[in-house]
């Protein structure tokens, strides 16, 4: 029996050549929604924590989703608009868009998988046309609007294999029933690289690529400047 095809993608420095959590946080505050100097330590100090692969999740999004659980929800949709305008669609390179679309073209499943939170991240898989998110999904209260809490497993490092995992079992699918690639440029994203049939390196961060020449993997430079 044929094997389902499914392309599975990182979003920061993966299909943009930016962090889209990182950016959202700086122009909340650019905007006014937080203390500038006082949110920038902090932002800065919880990325490298992400970088190095030593993130508190739960934490970090308690933070980062302050803004805009404060604003409400009228204000918070009119800034995530505003952040799609300025920030995120001028960061969309066509060499992202034509990775996507190959893959598409060829009928693959496309699912984004981000460990950034839905609220940002919804708009940008729309932009790229993929419907399929799995990111790291906010719990909502019981008045409708964001608590700073994570439902269900957050889609980091280890928690992005499960979430792919309860993907595929809700659609009757398994590891061996698919044949799966996964473009990421973080060593975080390794255990989810390590799982699929094709990884990619993709814009790789030292460590990863030399993983990668080491393995054998692919290596993808997609926003390499001529």
């Amino acid at each position: 029996m044929k094997k389902k095809k499914v392309a599975l993608f990182d979003l920061d420095h993966t299909l943009l050549p930016i962090d889209s959590d990182y950016a959202w946080g700086v122009f909340t505050q650019e905007i006014g929604w937080s203390d500038r100097a006082a949110f920038r330590v902090k932002n800065d100090e919880f990325y490298e924590h992400y970088k190095a692969g030593t993130l508190d999740v739960h934490a970090y999004v308690r933070f980062a989703t302050e803004a805009l659980r404060l604003r409400g929800p009228q204000e918070a949709a009119a800034g995530r608009t505003r952040f799609m305008e300025s920030v995120i669609r001028p960061a969309i390179r066509e060499e992202a868009l034509s990775l996507v679309q190959q893959h598409r073209g060829a009928g693959d499943e496309l699912v984004i998988v981000t460990a950034t939170n839905d609220f940002v991240t919804r708009p940008i898989a729309q932009a790229f046309g993929v419907t399929e998110l799995i990111a790291v999904d906010l719990e909502r209260g019981a008045d409708g609007w964001y608590t700073g809490e994570i439902v269900g497993v957050p889609s980091l490092r280890a928690g992005k294999v499960e979430r792919v995992t309860q993907w595929l079992a809700a659609r009757g699918l398994d590891w061996a029933s698919v044949e799966a690639t996964f473009y990421s440029d973080s060593m975080n994203d390794l255990p989810l690289l390590e799982r699929v049939d094709h990884p990619v390196a993709t814009n790789a961060e030292p460590p990863l690529r030399a993983i990668a020449l080491q393995r054998g993997w692919r290596i993808l430079d997609l926003f390499k400047e001529p």
